[in-house]
């Protein structure tokens, strides 16, 4: 068992703290081995600690944990207090179920190639070789079948042509098992009619390439004198800013109390970031695509399907790695070796300006920093880079690759709500991925307000003599209701939070802006199931005074969840103030995926992402103490 000392009340658990609490609360509860452990969490303390916590002061360290009686199909959640060890808390969970576990995935696959009439309906289809097929449990969601609170998933097959072979290159279409992971068997399959096995491959690996290009000189990121930041532990310093890092089951990689140095002063502007949800809507009626809706935080839990990253593979340069610590499903801890990546780029141009009257420039080179982590979600790899810049800015850039799920047409025929990918009748349905960042802003302090900011023309008149006048316009959202919002690209809309309190040099409050720059449209109707569970994705943006308790946007459990009983579509209707308080900004952004014929059989990386800037916070540029560059090295020019 490894352990780092606690330093900070915000530290990640340790393996050892996981271990912990999971056996404090089997003693005080005499848990029977059939329970399972869906995550383990610190409960995060109150900002008042954290803003008063100084080294070496005591700290406290409570531990919840969700767990599941898969004897008696009931769920709890516990609070463990690791200094009294102590349960503080023993709630049942009625009517939910908590997310899918790894291990779980591993079980589904196994009881299908067990199950003799799966096997049978496989036989069907000329798939005979059990150790070719390939199962991935899709979560069962909600579609109006009530299912008497079973804990289900909906096995989806592929098959592999031989060992190693890419499997979503022959779906088996029209075929399901819908499995009860708690009694390990079919409850039933869901058979729509035999359609022939895609039998073409494309495979995409290293050593299925026949011919790799010649050209490509090797590329190496240097820096002599070692990078410019330094860490302590969970914390981390660059240039300007600071900020420390943890890493949940749940959410993967998240950012605590970021602040920028200005002239001596630290000022506040996050006090936590976060990626709290996801959700992948499928656009494709056919019987299995439209059950494609899931909630890869909510469901599968980011974190735990964290990737060990590689050197000069998927990071480049020098590096400094952080190795993730999670839970397993039967309370051990569990080290992602090399999980977070953190690193310096070369950003381009920070700014320049050339004097043509005396031809004399001034240029500086811009740096950022990133700290990420790529998660593999069955078919898809997600990459979260989390960029800190010079002049302030705060941005998340999320890499989508991996390979697109796949159906099967009957040889010849097409279909509108997907892509074919080849004529053996393969084809990409078209689908979304909708994220859901959690903000919780502190800009100069925790009493922030929110304006929605856009610009228009000004009507003809006295004050739009020449016809050629336009100006921003804002108005300050005072009510949750009212900070429902779209982005409006028409309009060039953003949403700026302010502190009313402090006061920029031109006597304007202080604030940052968000820049909805990848904002995506939900489709499907009002009166889907996946609208009524994935309410947040109705709008681009939302704003919450802070709660500790709202934390996830679909809610805090939307495994197999109907919507409507939590969540940011139930808080909001509360019409809170958004008012010089605490305000929590939830940013809805994400990519919409027509499927191309490029993204086969593997995916080149697709960015989407947001940005929060600077405005008004700084009384003018923060970079023009930045330092030209040392020198440059060119070989050409050697």
């Amino acid at each position: 068992m490894t352990t780092t000392p606690r330093i900070h009340p915000l530290d990640p658990l340790s393996t050892q703290e996981i271990e912990q609490a999971v056996q404090v609360l089997r003693d005080a509860k005499q848990l029977h081995d059939g329970f399972r452990f869906a995550t383990i969490d610190l409960v995060e303390p109150g900002k008042d600690v954290v803003r008063d916590f100084t080294p070496g002061s005591p700290i406290v360290v409570d531990v919840a944990l969700v767990t599941l009686d898969r004897i008696e199909h009931r769920a709890y959640r516990a609070v463990v207090s690791l200094d009294q060890r102590i349960v503080r808390s023993w709630d049942e969970l009625i009517g939910v179920q908590p997310a899918i576990m790894l291990d779980e995935f591993e079980e589904a696959e196994r009881i299908c190639k067990q199950d003799k009439d799966f096997l049978a309906a496989l036989a069907l289809r000329g798939v005979t070789d059990p150790e070719l097929i390939c199962v991935d449990p899709w979560s069962a969601g909600f579609y109006g079948q009530d299912d008497e609170g079973r804990r289900l998933v909906h096995a989806m097959v592929w098959v592999r042509s031989r060992p190693g072979d890419n499997q979503y290159a022959h779906p088996v279409d029209n075929l399901c098992a819908v499995v009860d992971l708690d009694e390990g068997r079919i409850i039933r399959i869901e058979d729509h009619g035999v359609v022939p096995v895609p039998q073409q491959d494309a495979n995409y690996t290293a050593a299925s390439v026949e011919h790799f290009r010649t050209d490509v000189k090797d590329l190496e990121i240097v820096q002599p004198d070692g990078p410019s930041f330094d860490v302590d532990g969970h914390h981390i310093r660059w240039q300007k800013w600071d900020f420390r890092f943890g890493f949940t089951v749940r959410e993967g990689l998240v950012l605590h109390d970021i602040g920028y140095t200005d002239n001596g002063e630290r000022r506040p502007v996050l006090h936590r970031a976060s990626m709290a949800e996801m959700v992948v809507p499928y656009g494709d009626p056919a019987p299995l695509q439209y059950r494609k809706n899931a909630f890869d935080a909510g469901e599968y839990l980011l974190g735990a399907l964290a990737n060990s990253l590689e050197l000069g593979c998927d990071c480049l340069g020098e590096i400094r790695y952080f190795d993730g610590v999670i839970n397993d499903s039967l309370g051990q801890a569990r080290v992602i070796k090399n999980a977070i990546c953190l690193h310096e780029e070369d950003a381009g141009i920070l700014w320049k300006h050339t004097d043509w009257r005396t031809n004399i420039g001034e240029v500086r080179r811009a740096r950022r920093l990133i700290i990420s982590y790529i998660a593999t979600v069955g078919n898809y790899e997600y990459g979260f880079y989390w960029v800190l810049h010079q002049d302030g800015a705060i941005e998340l850039e999320v890499k989508l690759t991996g390979i697109a799920t796949t159906g099967a047409l009957e040889p010849g025929a097409t279909t509108p709500f997907g892509q074919l990918l080849n004529k053996d009748g393969l084809y990409g349905p078209i689908h979304q991925h909708v994220f859901c960042a959690r903000l919780d802003m502190q800009v100069d302090g925790e009493r922030n307000a929110v304006y929605e900011v856009h610009t228009e023309s000004v009507p003809a008149g006295p004050e739009n003599p020449h016809g050629n006048a336009f100006r921003a316009v804002e108005t300050l959202l005072a009510t949750e209701l009212v900070a429902r919002q779209k982005a409006a690209p028409e309009q060039h809309r953003f949403w700026k939070v302010v502190n009313h309190d402090r006061r920029n040099a031109v006597g304007e409050p202080t604030g940052y802006r968000l820049d909805a720059t990848n904002a995506v449209q939900q489709l499907s109707l009002p009166e889907a199931h996946i609208s009524k569970r994935a309410v947040f994705a109705q709008n681009h943006l939302w704003v919450t005074p802070f709660r500790e308790d709202e934390r996830h946007p679909a809610g805090e459990y939307p495994n197999q969840s109907r919507g409507g009983e939590d969540g940011l579509g139930v808080w909001t209707e509360q019409d809170r103030s958004i008012v010089d308080t605490n305000v929590v900004l939830w940013h809805v952004f994400g990519a919409h995926h027509e499927v191309r014929l490029e993204d086969w059989p593997v995916m080149p990386v697709a960015k989407v992402g947001f940005r929060l800037q600077p405005w008004g916070f700084f009384d003018q540029n923060p970079t023009l103490d930045v330092p030209p560059s040392k020198s440059a090295h060119c070989r050409s020019q050697q």
